[in-house]
């Protein structure tokens, strides 16, 4: 006897919540579109926009290169540029060595500190 009178009394609660507390605002913050509306602002906020700040720096710093800046590649290669064209650069890698290499795998400025600072770490440990 219970089975029979359960899903009548469930149809009986559905239909009066409508009317005591509407379907306004409240209701459409339940549902899953605001946690996808979340979840893409996470990863806007998080992802995305740093990624394309970094790639609008590293677009500046390839068209800021000039002749005899000290530069670093991608590889870690650190060199001098000697040459540049639209999109490539000749580095001096040692005293009369040159390479070729694409314009965009120049990660950045070498800094004076960064190769010096190896050989001054090793003077101290001798």
């Amino acid at each position: 006897m219970f089975d029979l009178l359960a899903p009548s009394l469930a149809w009986a609660e559905e239909a009066a919540a409508p009317a005591a507390g509407g379907n306004g605002l409240g209701g459409l913050l339940q549902g899953p579109l605001p946690m996808l509306v979340l979840m893409f602002a996470i990863f806007y906020f998080l992802l995305i926009r740093p990624q394309q700040k970094k790639a609008k720096q590293h677009k500046e710093l390839l068209a800021n290169l000039r002749k005899g800046d000290e530069v670093i590649t991608s590889g870690g290669i650190y060199g001098k540029i000697t040459g540049i064209t639209n999109d490539m650069v000749v580095m001096e890698i040692a005293p009369q060595v040159r390479i070729k290499i694409a314009r965009g795998h120049v990660a950045g400025l070498a800094t004076e500190s960064a190769p010096a600072a190896a050989p001054a770490a090793d003077k101290e440990k001798k």
